[in-house]
């Protein structure tokens, strides 16, 4: 039903783009472009408490680390801080020398000077210069026409000129047409070729041109519509790089951003995970991350998310979100009982096949790849089922379950959790399951047996209690578990046979722990599991049988 709060005619659709022969939507991403973080700049003007010099220094270190080469470091004729950090980088020599600082600042002379001077000693450098052009902001804020707008651009540009030849070192001009997903194409296109004639571009003096989507007006189409539309009209296309600058005010940033490169753009800015004035920039993580997942290589280091997810939270104060693409808390971890058993089967499949293509199901990603373990990716709670608590029995634990035991465990754990309401920790399904089956007292206990063997028929000796009253029986069969079984019958009367067995150790070869597991059927068809421990296999079997039987015939 339509919200009536809403007048009709309050918000419109956004044009289309007239670009018939568009050939983005056939193209392929094949390699990185050029990165730039924002995070120190775009990102710290948009936290409740801005930085600290200690925590801009921190994360310039990060981003450092993390392999970028282009770093908007501030706006250092905005405020003493921002003036301060740039100084502390150059005077502590903190600035590698193929990495390129970029600083922003509007198109008004003092604040061009006050850039310089925080400039003074920065060997490569890049000033943003930008003012905006949109028809909203050009009618409400500015008052100003088109001619007006272009002669302010202009006017910075020829003031970064001026201050550049006094400056000892290479400088660089970006020009962001701001708001530029507000402004007509034509005059976007017209503005940014006056800009770079007049920087006089050219083979060694390329200019970057960011059109930045301020606000998300569009669906990701338009904007790379958009993209294509001003690589066709930018004079000089060969000595220009168009960069992108993406928010997320309708949720679509990533896919902006990708399909922008699509359409011909070469350099994204962005911040981690995506914090940013208003609604956030383009996450960078998730943007490289998805390269690699496509068997790109991205340029830039995120073996080591959670040491990332350390250093933005406390720079920024700005807790991450546990669905946050690839990074977040849960996004590794399955609860769904189907997903669990998917998965437990892909990463077997994995470890078993002889090439490295990652086929794990509801893993777009390999977790090692970005430094999470396997012990998150299954979580039990209620929704769980029993391949998941059987996955980590074995992950984290040893316990090699064979296959139909899974619905007796798994029954097991979600019995308690059907009570607590809650996720298990792993030391509590493990405990679940050992005393369901180390535990368990019952009518029937082993006391002691000894085993020989002659001619392939083994003899067992066996004592133990049933219902309080303490028997001693011999039995011969063709193995150890056989024997325990027909001295055991000759007194004990609930009928029974076993139907499968299995073994393996549990630990470190010195120190291992053989654990054996019997399956028995009674006459009324209930089958139940046993599980038995010891450093001796032989015990560890009959421990197992005495298990099965008392859960199978205990009340």
């Amino acid at each position: 039903m339509m919200n009536q709060n809403i007048p009709k005619g309050k918000y419109r659709a956004y044009p289309q783009i007239e670009l018939p022969n568009r050939v983005w939507p056939t193209k392929t991403i094949t390699k990185a472009p050029q990165w730039c973080s924002v995070d120190l700049r775009d990102g710290n003007q948009a936290l409740i408490n801005p930085m600290s010099m200690d925590k801009k220094l921190e994360l310039f270190g990060l981003l450092l680390k993390l392999g970028f080469k282009e770093i908007e470091v501030g706006f250092p004729s905005a405020s003493k801080v921002e003036f301060d950090f740039l100084r502390r980088l150059v005077d502590d020599n903190l600035i590698p020398k193929d990495v390129t600082v970029q600083v922003l600042v509007q198109a008004r002379e003092h604040l061009i000077a006050k850039t310089f001077e925080a400039l003074k000693g920065v060997k490569k450098a890049t000033v943003h210069l930008y003012n905006s052009t949109s028809i909203a902001q050009r009618k409400i804020v500015f008052g100003k026409t088109q001619e007006e707008i272009i002669a302010l651009a202009l006017e910075g540009v020829e003031l970064v000129k001026k201050y550049e030849k006094k400056h000892d070192g290479e400088i660089y001009l970006e020009y962001s047409p701001e708001s530029f997903t507000g402004t007509e194409l034509e005059f976007a296109a017209e503005i940014c070729n006056k800009v770079t004639a007049a920087w006089g571009i050219s083979a060694t003096r390329k200019v970057i041109i960011n059109l930045p989507s301020t606000v998300e007006m569009a669906t990701p189409n338009i904007y790379a519509d958009q993209i294509e539309w001003m690589g066709r009209h930018l004079d000089n296309r060969e000595n220009i790089l168009i960069s992108t600058h993406t928010h997320n005010d309708r949720g679509t940033s990533v896919a902006a951003t990708e399909l922008a490169l699509l359409a011909g753009a070469d350099r994204v800015e962005g911040t981690l995970l995506s914090n940013g004035e208003r609604t956030g920039n383009v996450d960078i993580i998730t943007l490289a991350l998805n390269m690699t997942t496509q068997g790109i290589d991205s340029k830039l280091d995120f073996s080591n998310v959670d040491e990332v997810l350390d250093v933005v939270e406390r720079s920024t104060e700005i807790e991450t979100h546990v669905r946050h693409p690839y990074v977040g808390e849960l996004v590794y971890t399955a609860f769904s009982g189907s997903h669990q058993d998917a998965i437990n089967k892909g990463l077997a499949f994995q470890k078993s096949k002889a090439d490295e293509l990652w086929e794990v199901p509801y893993l777009p990603i390999d977790p090692a790849d970005v430094g999470r373990s396997y012990e998150s990716v299954i979580r039990i709670n209620s929704q769980s089922g029993k391949g998941g608590v059987a996955y980590i029995l074995e992950k984290e634990f040893g316990y090699q379950l064979p296959k139909a035991m899974h619905p007796e465990v798994g029954k097991l754990v979600q019995a308690v959790t059907d009570v607590e309401g809650r996720v298990l920790s792993s030391s509590e399904i493990v405990a679940i399951f050992e005393k369901s089956y180390f535990e368990m007292k019952g009518h029937l206990s082993l006391v002691d047996f000894s085993v020989s063997s002659d001619n392939k028929l083994s003899t067992c000796s066996l004592t133990y209690i049933h219902n309080g009253k303490k028997i001693h029986a011999e039995g011969q069969g063709n193995g150890p578990i056989d024997a325990c079984k027909n001295a055991l019958i000759k007194e004990y009367k609930n009928s029974f046979s076993i139907s499968s067995y299995s073994e393996h150790s549990c630990g470190e070869q010195s120190s291992a722990t053989a654990i054996a597991y019997i399956e028995i059927e009674t006459a009324t068809t209930i089958s139940c599991f046993g599980v038995g421990r010891d450093s001796d296999i032989a015990t560890a079997s009959i421990k197992a049988m005495f298990c099965a039987l008392n859960k199978a015939f205990t009340n």
